[in-house]
């Protein structure tokens, strides 16, 4: 396969952008199964980048149902270093209005379900850090590409991701407001995370769609409302994406993201096996090489 550094993680209109060409597909099978659809990748601007569709073409998975593993793994087995996440997600302040951006910078995790909250277990442990779950460098190139785009951009906050897919009560979103919370979504739990265990630097462009249920003269969030929204929206977001990628091309460089793990196993090399190793080689095979043996 080809080497693809650059990825997007969205909806299925993100790659309908006239400006795609070279659009191949590509159907992966990963140790955690298939990710939630074929992977499109296409060139924007001469810079090769995969496209994979969060929910499925059509929307078929909810929240809870995304097979979060299984698609940061597919993208890590291209080569992926940086992902951009793309969402929708309700406003919890006054300020941050619907057909705004907000590009957080912190996540509280409130969902219930096991959604596949880790690669590792069974054997290999693994405690990564992710006090600062996004990437401030590519949080910074998605702000820049964004503004450029003509969005209403703001930096910072902290994201809380709920189980859905109902949405909240308003007595759920009056104490998400209490805690401070900035914005309130389904997915970037446990996407983040698994990002960071994959060493790629993650960051997110959350489209506000609404002021969830809490907001007494607006009206309350709903499904009708949330695709309205983010499909006027789409235009902006394509343009945004193709920004963002263009100056991940001209200046992304390395950073701690792509090392997480450097510190981070605490299994004795030599007691994990080689099924472990061999299973898990895109995301462990280089602190496994004979020498570290």
């Amino acid at each position: 396969m080809e080497t693809i550094r650059y990825a997007v993680i969205g909806g299925s209109g993100l790659y309908n952008m006239p400006e795609l060409t070279d659009i191949t597909t590509l159907d992966l099978e990963t140790p955690f199964g298939k990710p939630s659809d074929l992977i499109t990748i296409g060139s924007l601007d001469g810079v090769r980048v995969a496209f994979l569709p969060r929910h499925g073409r059509g929307h078929v998975h909810t929240p809870s149902e995304v097979p979060y593993r299984a698609n940061l793994f597919a993208l890590k087995m291209l080569g992926v270093t940086h992902v951009v996440a793309v969402s929708a997600c309700g406003s919890l302040k006054e300020a941050l209005a619907p057909g705004h951006i907000v590009v957080p910078d912190q996540l509280y995790d409130n969902t219930r379900l096991e959604r596949g909250r880790s690669f590792f277990g069974n054997g290999l442990v693994v405690h990564v850090s992710v006090a600062d779950p996004f990437c401030p460098d590519l949080s910074r190139l998605i702000v820049e590409g964004t503004r450029a785009a003509g969005a209403t951009v703001h930096e910072g906050g902290t994201f809380v991701t709920i189980e859905g897919p109902r949405f909240s009560t308003r007595a759920e979103s009056e104490v998400f407001r209490r805690m401070g919370f900035s914005i309130i979504g389904m997915t970037t739990s446990p996407e983040a995370f698994l990002a960071r265990e994959a060493e790629m630097c993650y960051a997110v462009m959350a489209h506000v769609t609404d002021y969830d249920v809490w907001h007494h003269s607006e009206e309350a969030v709903s499904a009708e409302l949330v695709f309205k929204q983010f499909h006027a929206n789409i235009g902006m977001a394509q343009r945004a994406v193709r920004n963002v990628i263009g100056l991940l091309a001209r200046s992304a460089v390395p950073c701690a993201c792509q090392d997480a793990l450097s510190d981070a196993i605490a299994t004795a090399r030599e007691r994990v096996t080689p099924e472990t190793l061999s299973r898990l080689a895109p995301l462990i095979g280089r602190y496994f090489s004979t020498a570290a043996r």
